[in-house]
Protein backbone atom coordinates (compact mmCIF):
# COMPACT_ATOMS: atom_id res chain seq x y z
CA UNK A 1 0.00 0.00 0.00
CA UNK A 2 1.56 3.35 -0.73
CA UNK A 3 0.12 5.50 1.74
CA UNK A 4 1.16 8.96 0.38
CA UNK A 5 -0.16 7.96 -3.52
CA UNK A 6 -3.65 7.20 -1.22
CA UNK A 7 -3.31 10.50 0.25
CA UNK A 8 -2.57 12.87 -2.16
CA UNK A 9 -4.71 10.86 -5.04
CA UNK A 10 -5.74 13.78 -7.87
CA UNK A 11 -9.37 13.25 -9.06
CA UNK A 12 -10.06 13.08 -12.59
CA UNK A 13 -13.61 14.49 -12.00
CA UNK A 14 -14.45 18.19 -13.48
CA UNK A 15 -16.55 20.39 -11.38
CA UNK A 16 -18.89 22.05 -13.72
CA UNK A 17 -19.23 25.86 -14.36
CA UNK A 18 -22.77 26.01 -13.58
CA UNK A 19 -22.25 23.18 -10.63
CA UNK A 20 -23.58 26.10 -8.01
CA UNK A 21 -26.10 27.07 -10.40
CA UNK A 22 -27.48 23.94 -11.24
CA UNK A 23 -27.85 23.30 -7.42
CA UNK A 24 -29.32 26.19 -6.62
CA UNK A 25 -31.73 25.57 -8.64
CA UNK A 26 -33.19 22.22 -8.15
CA UNK A 27 -33.36 23.33 -4.72
CA UNK A 28 -35.13 26.79 -5.38
CA UNK A 29 -37.24 24.17 -7.03
CA UNK A 30 -37.92 21.63 -4.09
CA UNK A 31 -38.56 24.86 -1.65
CA UNK A 32 -41.25 25.44 -3.08
CA UNK A 33 -43.27 22.35 -2.29
CA UNK A 34 -44.97 22.25 0.50
CA UNK A 35 -42.85 19.16 3.05
CA UNK A 36 -46.90 17.92 4.22
CA UNK A 37 -45.54 16.01 6.91
CA UNK A 38 -47.30 13.65 8.64
CA UNK A 39 -45.75 11.77 12.77
CA UNK A 40 -47.58 9.06 13.71
CA UNK A 41 -46.57 8.16 17.23
CA UNK A 42 -45.32 4.20 17.22
CA UNK A 43 -46.72 2.25 20.48
CA UNK A 44 -45.04 -1.24 18.80
CA UNK A 45 -41.29 0.22 18.26
CA UNK A 46 -41.59 3.41 21.62
CA UNK A 47 -40.27 2.10 25.15
CA UNK A 48 -40.75 3.82 28.12
CA UNK A 49 -37.22 5.77 27.39
CA UNK A 50 -37.73 6.18 23.67
CA UNK A 51 -40.83 7.66 21.70
CA UNK A 52 -40.52 6.41 18.05
CA UNK A 53 -42.76 8.21 15.46
CA UNK A 54 -42.81 6.98 11.52
CA UNK A 55 -42.82 10.34 8.93
CA UNK A 56 -43.56 10.65 5.59
CA UNK A 57 -43.21 13.92 3.92
CA UNK A 58 -43.41 15.00 0.06
CA UNK A 59 -40.47 15.75 -2.20
CA UNK A 60 -39.90 16.35 -5.83
CA UNK A 61 -41.38 14.63 -8.71
CA UNK A 62 -44.37 13.63 -6.31
CA UNK A 63 -42.49 11.05 -4.62
CA UNK A 64 -43.57 10.58 -0.76
CA UNK A 65 -40.34 10.23 1.07
CA UNK A 66 -40.62 7.91 4.93
CA UNK A 67 -38.22 8.12 7.84
CA UNK A 68 -38.02 7.32 11.69
CA UNK A 69 -37.64 9.63 14.24
CA UNK A 70 -37.24 9.17 17.94
CA UNK A 71 -36.92 11.21 20.66
CA UNK A 72 -36.48 10.78 24.20
CA UNK A 73 -38.89 10.40 26.73
CA UNK A 74 -37.89 12.47 28.87
CA UNK A 75 -36.15 15.75 27.45
CA UNK A 76 -36.46 19.29 27.65
CA UNK A 77 -37.13 21.61 24.65
CA UNK A 78 -34.55 23.08 22.15
CA UNK A 79 -33.02 19.43 21.89
CA UNK A 80 -29.65 18.94 19.95
CA UNK A 81 -30.64 16.91 17.21
CA UNK A 82 -28.80 14.12 14.65
CA UNK A 83 -29.85 13.18 10.84
CA UNK A 84 -28.99 10.42 9.78
CA UNK A 85 -28.58 9.37 6.27
CA UNK A 86 -28.95 5.68 4.61
CA UNK A 87 -26.20 3.79 2.80
CA UNK A 88 -26.76 2.44 -0.88
CA UNK A 89 -28.32 -1.02 0.39
CA UNK A 90 -29.25 -1.35 4.16
CA UNK A 91 -32.78 0.35 4.84
CA UNK A 92 -32.71 2.86 7.50
CA UNK A 93 -32.04 1.78 11.12
CA UNK A 94 -33.94 2.57 14.16
CA UNK A 95 -31.93 5.53 15.87
CA UNK A 96 -33.00 4.81 19.18
CA UNK A 97 -29.37 4.86 20.78
CA UNK A 98 -29.18 8.34 20.45
CA UNK A 99 -32.16 9.08 21.12
CA UNK A 100 -30.92 7.64 24.73
CA UNK A 101 -28.27 9.92 24.68
CA UNK A 102 -30.61 13.21 24.52
CA UNK A 103 -30.66 13.80 21.12
CA UNK A 104 -33.60 14.40 18.94
CA UNK A 105 -32.95 11.72 16.04
CA UNK A 106 -34.18 11.35 12.28
CA UNK A 107 -33.14 8.90 10.29
CA UNK A 108 -34.49 9.51 6.62
CA UNK A 109 -35.66 6.96 3.82
CA UNK A 110 -34.61 8.99 -0.02
CA UNK A 111 -36.32 7.42 -3.03
CA UNK A 112 -36.13 4.09 -3.77
CA UNK A 113 -35.85 2.20 -0.41
CA UNK A 114 -38.61 0.66 0.54
CA UNK A 115 -40.87 2.89 2.56
CA UNK A 116 -40.70 5.65 0.08
CA UNK A 117 -40.31 3.29 -3.17
CA UNK A 118 -44.14 4.25 -4.48
CA UNK A 119 -43.17 6.59 -7.48
CA UNK A 120 -39.86 5.33 -7.20
CA UNK A 121 -37.94 2.09 -7.72
CA UNK A 122 -35.70 1.69 -10.14
CA UNK A 123 -34.52 -1.72 -7.36
CA UNK A 124 -30.82 -2.18 -6.04
CA UNK A 125 -29.08 -2.71 -8.29
CA UNK A 126 -29.88 0.30 -10.90
CA UNK A 127 -30.13 3.33 -8.56
CA UNK A 128 -26.71 4.26 -9.41
CA UNK A 129 -27.38 4.19 -13.02
CA UNK A 130 -31.01 5.40 -13.79
CA UNK A 131 -31.06 7.58 -15.96
CA UNK A 132 -27.40 8.44 -16.20
CA UNK A 133 -26.95 10.59 -19.09
CA UNK A 134 -29.57 13.49 -18.48
CA UNK A 135 -28.30 15.61 -14.95
CA UNK A 136 -32.24 16.58 -14.58
CA UNK A 137 -33.81 13.49 -14.39
CA UNK A 138 -30.79 11.38 -12.99
CA UNK A 139 -32.30 9.08 -9.84
CA UNK A 140 -29.75 10.85 -7.48
CA UNK A 141 -30.92 14.66 -8.10
CA UNK A 142 -34.18 13.43 -6.87
CA UNK A 143 -32.48 11.31 -3.81
CA UNK A 144 -30.04 14.36 -2.96
CA UNK A 145 -33.16 16.57 -2.56
CA UNK A 146 -35.23 13.80 -0.29
CA UNK A 147 -32.29 14.05 2.08
CA UNK A 148 -32.01 17.93 2.05
CA UNK A 149 -35.99 17.55 2.77
CA UNK A 150 -35.18 15.16 5.52
CA UNK A 151 -32.82 17.80 7.07
CA UNK A 152 -35.16 20.56 6.89
CA UNK A 153 -38.26 18.36 8.72
CA UNK A 154 -35.61 17.57 11.54
CA UNK A 155 -35.01 21.84 11.37
CA UNK A 156 -38.23 22.31 11.71
CA UNK A 157 -39.82 20.41 14.39
CA UNK A 158 -40.49 22.74 17.65
CA UNK A 159 -38.29 20.52 19.94
CA UNK A 160 -35.24 20.75 17.92
CA UNK A 161 -32.57 23.62 18.30
CA UNK A 162 -32.17 24.24 14.24
CA UNK A 163 -28.93 25.76 15.22
CA UNK A 164 -27.58 22.10 17.38
CA UNK A 165 -28.02 19.69 14.05
CA UNK A 166 -25.32 16.80 13.21
CA UNK A 167 -25.71 14.99 10.06
CA UNK A 168 -23.75 11.90 9.61
CA UNK A 169 -23.67 8.22 7.72
CA UNK A 170 -21.20 6.07 5.76
CA UNK A 171 -20.87 4.87 2.33
CA UNK A 172 -23.53 6.67 0.78
CA UNK A 173 -24.90 7.90 4.07
CA UNK A 174 -21.03 9.14 3.97
CA UNK A 175 -21.99 10.97 0.60
CA UNK A 176 -24.71 12.36 1.23
CA UNK A 177 -23.23 13.43 4.66
CA UNK A 178 -21.44 15.95 2.48
CA UNK A 179 -24.37 16.89 0.02
CA UNK A 180 -26.10 17.89 3.16
CA UNK A 181 -23.50 19.79 5.18
CA UNK A 182 -23.23 21.90 1.74
CA UNK A 183 -26.85 22.72 0.54
CA UNK A 184 -27.94 23.46 4.30
CA UNK A 185 -26.44 24.63 7.34
CA UNK A 186 -25.47 21.93 9.94
CA UNK A 187 -23.77 22.53 13.15
CA UNK A 188 -21.22 19.47 12.17
CA UNK A 189 -20.87 16.52 9.51
CA UNK A 190 -19.85 13.08 10.37
CA UNK A 191 -19.48 11.33 7.22
CA UNK A 192 -17.73 7.63 6.27
CA UNK A 193 -16.09 5.71 3.95
CA UNK A 194 -17.87 8.65 1.61
CA UNK A 195 -19.24 6.93 -1.53
CA UNK A 196 -20.95 9.06 -4.59
CA UNK A 197 -17.18 10.67 -4.79
CA UNK A 198 -15.05 10.54 -7.71
CA UNK A 199 -17.28 8.08 -10.03
CA UNK A 200 -15.26 7.53 -13.21
CA UNK A 201 -11.85 6.92 -10.50
CA UNK A 202 -13.57 4.83 -8.70
CA UNK A 203 -14.83 2.28 -11.33
CA UNK A 204 -10.70 2.06 -12.25
CA UNK A 205 -9.78 1.46 -8.85
CA UNK A 206 -12.08 -0.82 -7.89
CA UNK A 207 -14.10 -3.64 -9.68
CA UNK A 208 -16.84 -3.88 -6.88
CA UNK A 209 -20.65 -3.07 -6.80
CA UNK A 210 -21.89 -1.12 -6.45
CA UNK A 211 -19.50 1.23 -8.86
CA UNK A 212 -19.49 -1.90 -11.03
CA UNK A 213 -22.72 -0.78 -12.17
CA UNK A 214 -21.73 1.68 -13.74
CA UNK A 215 -18.76 -0.52 -15.72
CA UNK A 216 -21.69 -2.88 -16.34
CA UNK A 217 -23.29 0.14 -18.06
CA UNK A 218 -20.86 1.61 -20.24
CA UNK A 219 -19.71 -2.41 -21.20
CA UNK A 220 -23.51 -2.06 -23.11
CA UNK A 221 -23.83 1.88 -24.43
CA UNK A 222 -19.30 2.93 -24.32
CA UNK A 223 -20.61 5.45 -26.79
CA UNK A 224 -22.35 7.18 -23.45
CA UNK A 225 -19.15 7.76 -21.44
CA UNK A 226 -18.51 11.15 -22.34
CA UNK A 227 -22.49 12.25 -21.42
CA UNK A 228 -22.09 9.60 -17.94
CA UNK A 229 -19.28 11.49 -17.17
CA UNK A 230 -20.77 15.09 -17.31
CA UNK A 231 -24.03 13.73 -15.42
CA UNK A 232 -21.63 12.63 -13.08
CA UNK A 233 -19.79 15.49 -12.42
CA UNK A 234 -23.10 17.43 -11.24
CA UNK A 235 -23.42 14.62 -8.31
CA UNK A 236 -20.11 14.15 -7.19
CA UNK A 237 -18.87 14.49 -3.45
CA UNK A 238 -15.85 15.75 -4.16
CA UNK A 239 -17.61 18.93 -5.73
CA UNK A 240 -19.99 19.69 -3.26
CA UNK A 241 -17.14 20.57 -1.32
CA UNK A 242 -16.24 23.69 -1.30
CA UNK A 243 -19.69 25.19 0.12
CA UNK A 244 -19.36 22.77 3.47
CA UNK A 245 -18.63 25.96 6.22
CA UNK A 246 -19.55 23.69 9.00
CA UNK A 247 -16.82 21.46 11.39
CA UNK A 248 -16.61 17.73 9.88
CA UNK A 249 -14.94 14.41 10.37
CA UNK A 250 -14.19 12.08 7.65
CA UNK A 251 -13.03 8.43 8.30
CA UNK A 252 -12.06 5.80 5.61
CA UNK A 253 -10.54 2.14 5.46
CA UNK A 254 -7.43 1.94 3.86
CA UNK A 255 -8.15 -1.24 2.49
CA UNK A 256 -11.50 -0.40 1.44
CA UNK A 257 -12.41 -2.12 -2.27
CA UNK A 258 -15.79 -0.57 -2.30
CA UNK A 259 -15.39 2.97 -1.80
CA UNK A 260 -11.67 3.66 -2.41
CA UNK A 261 -9.72 5.15 0.28
CA UNK A 262 -8.50 7.34 -2.23
CA UNK A 263 -11.90 9.31 -3.29
CA UNK A 264 -12.67 9.71 0.31
CA UNK A 265 -8.73 11.50 0.13
CA UNK A 266 -9.74 13.52 -2.63
CA UNK A 267 -13.40 14.41 -1.24
CA UNK A 268 -11.51 15.69 2.18
CA UNK A 269 -9.21 17.80 0.74
CA UNK A 270 -12.18 19.41 -1.51
CA UNK A 271 -13.77 20.58 1.86
CA UNK A 272 -13.75 24.25 2.73
CA UNK A 273 -14.43 24.12 5.91
CA UNK A 274 -10.98 25.41 8.12
CA UNK A 275 -12.32 22.88 10.92
CA UNK A 276 -12.14 18.96 9.51
CA UNK A 277 -10.41 16.26 10.39
CA UNK A 278 -9.69 13.14 8.45
CA UNK A 279 -9.38 9.42 10.24
CA UNK A 280 -7.71 6.48 8.22
CA UNK A 281 -8.09 3.22 9.63
CA UNK A 282 -5.12 0.96 8.18
CA UNK A 283 -6.21 -3.07 8.42
CA UNK A 284 -10.01 -1.98 7.68
CA UNK A 285 -12.03 -2.25 4.55
CA UNK A 286 -15.52 -0.72 4.16
CA UNK A 287 -16.40 -0.84 7.71
CA UNK A 288 -13.53 2.06 7.70
CA UNK A 289 -12.69 1.53 11.35
CA UNK A 290 -16.57 1.97 12.73
CA UNK A 291 -15.87 0.32 16.41
CA UNK A 292 -13.22 2.16 17.22
CA UNK A 293 -14.82 5.35 15.16
CA UNK A 294 -18.00 5.09 16.75
CA UNK A 295 -16.65 7.03 20.16
CA UNK A 296 -14.93 9.56 18.06
CA UNK A 297 -18.28 10.24 16.17
CA UNK A 298 -20.43 10.64 19.57
CA UNK A 299 -17.74 12.85 21.09
CA UNK A 300 -17.53 15.31 18.48
CA UNK A 301 -21.22 15.34 18.53
CA UNK A 302 -20.87 15.85 22.02
CA UNK A 303 -18.50 18.70 21.38
CA UNK A 304 -20.49 20.31 19.05
CA UNK A 305 -23.66 19.79 19.12
CA UNK A 306 -24.57 20.15 23.19
CA UNK A 307 -21.94 22.25 24.29
CA UNK A 308 -22.31 25.02 21.65
CA UNK A 309 -24.13 28.28 22.88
Amino acid sequence: MDRAAIENFGTSMVRPGDFDAFWDDVVDAAERIPLNSSVVHSRLRSTPDVEVYDVHFDSIDGVRIAGWYCLPAKRESSLPAIFHVPGYIGEPRLPKQEALEGYAVFSVAPRGKLRSNGQFNPGYPGLLTHNIVDRNTYSYRGFYVDALRGFDFLAGREEVDPKRIGVTGSSQGGGLTLVVAALREPRAGAAGAPYLCGFMDAIQLTHTYPYQEIRDYLRLYPEREPAVRETLGYFDGIHFGPRISCPIIVNVGLQDNICPPETGYASFRAIGSSNKRMYAYDGHGHDAGVVEHGAVIRAFFERHLKNHP
